[in-house]
């Protein structure tokens, strides 16, 4: 006996029947706002996520070399992956380009409460377009989909920061600071305690004193005493850039859903705008449920033209967190409508039967064990068929079948020309 790897998970028919109807959801939310479907390959070379973020990040990637000799990577997201697609395209492509994609990702990390080695995430971007209504669609988008999914306002809410703002606070502070490594500090400000947060922005360069002031300073969400505060160029262009996004958000309908937050800092190096993070109010979900913002800067380094882009990543774990805090994730349950139900030599007919339910859209079960008539109901009770049409050489005999309903265990016998009934059935132009 074999046991599955750490991080790595199975889903059975019930619990795969729930994720499906979630993925659903979110991906009929997003077509809805002209967004299109790509497929990503799951391998991409090392060196790219290197480039990106530096050697250390090999520690969290599923590195190994090829039987080609060239060092590759199982993805650990897609961001990098979009950005290579854009600039072989991009030129080609009417802009802005609206993309989104679920699929698998992988990072060897510790495994804690909503994050696993393997997990499945939906990615949403727009690429073209520098405008804040960018921002705000994806912000409505976002809202869009926990909406979908059953949740109300009060259930979650959407952290906004603007990356410029905390990197023109941290340049007007005398020290010569890491704005990164200070950024990054800022990111884990609530997963770690006040002594190590401050610890890390000692070493990021600010003394106690301004780690103090700045550490103050973030509680704020009075947009105006931020720029008093740096009374620099950056940061009042970074307000009013993150004003601007907050009032198309205000006409796209998710204002509300908004809260100014400058914790809020995303970890990856490659935001350069407006971030945002969805939090569970509750705080059941221990850390944020998914997160987004805008990174100008990508495509460029990949070597494209200068490309504005904007975009969010649904993780699916935290997502279904939430969903079960709330009450309002899918049943885990598998669906049938009918079981069709043999007694002697009666396969022809109960075939095509059941070729006519399927032709109709149902989901259709038969016997494919050679059962008796006991067994097959027994069968079809667990499977959770909500009719059995019993197929039997007595019924066939009177021309009929037999439909059993099986929550009221009604039995009512039908004439076989009529059953299944010949209206609605989609002709076959119809079904193609």
């Amino acid at each position: 006996m074999y046991d599955g790897l750490k991080g790595f998970r199975e889903f059975y028919p019930g619990e795969m029947s729930a994720r499906r109807e979630l993925t659903d959801t979110i991906e009929k939310r997003v077509r809805r706002y002209g967004f299109r479907e790509i497929g990503t390959p799951a391998l991409e070379r090392t060196q790219m996520y290197v480039d990106k973020s530096g050697e250390e990040i090999t520690e969290e990637l599923y590195a190994f070399e090829d039987k080609g000799g060239r060092g590759v990577s199982l993805t650990p997201e897609l961001t990098p992956t979009v950005a290579r697609m854009v600039v072989e395209k991009g030129g080609e492509l009417p802009k802005p380009i609206k993309w989104f994609s679920t699929r698998p990702f992988w990072r060897y990390e510790q495994v804690q409460q909503g994050r696993f080695r393997e997990f499945y995430q939906t990615n949403v971007d727009v690429f073209g377009s520098e405008h804040p209504e960018a921002d705000a669609e994806i912000l409505a988008v976002a809202a869009d989909i926990l909406d979908g999914l059953g949740l109300s306002t009060g259930d979650f809410e959407f952290r906004v920061s603007h990356r410029d703002i905390l990197g023109g606070l941290l340049e007007s502070l005398d020290s010569d600071v890491e704005t990164t490594d200070a950024i990054r500090a800022v990111d884990k400000r609530e997963k770690i305690d006040r002594e190590e947060y401050h610890e890390l922005l000692l070493d990021a360069g600010l003394t106690r004193d301004e780690a103090e002031r700045f550490d103050e300073v973030l509680g704020t969400d009075d947009l105006d005493d931020l720029a008093a505060f740096a009374e620099t160029d950056r940061v009042e262009a970074a307000v009013e850039n993150l004003r601007a996004v907050l009032a198309a958000a205000a006409d796209f309908g998710v204002r509300d859903r908004c809260a100014i937050s400058l914790e809020t800092a995303r970890g990856l190096d490659y935001y350069t705008g407006v971030v945002f993070e969805c939090f569970d109010t509750a705080g059941e979900v221990s850390r944020s449920v998914f997160g987004g913002g805008r990174y100008d800067d990508l495509i460029e380094g990949f070597g494209g033209q200068p490309t504005p882009a904007v975009g969010v990543g649904i993780g699916h774990e935290t997502l279904s967190l939430l969903c079960q805090r709330a009450g309002v994730y899918p049943e885990e349950a598998t669906e049938t409508d009918y079981y069709v139900l043999t007694v002697g030599d009666t396969r022809e007919v109960a075939a095509g039967i059941a070729r006519d339910l399927r032709g109709l859209g149902h989901v259709v079960e038969t016997d494919l064990n050679d059962r008796g008539f006991g067994d097959q109901l027994s069968y079809a009770d667990g499977i959770g068929a909500e009719t059995v049409v019993v197929v039997g050489e007595q019924d066939l005999a009177d021309g009929c079948v037999t439909i059993k309903d099986m929550a009221s265990g009604e039995q009512t016998q039908v004439p076989l020309e009529e059953f299944p009934p010949s209206e609605g059935r989609p002709t076959d132009d119809e079904e193609n």
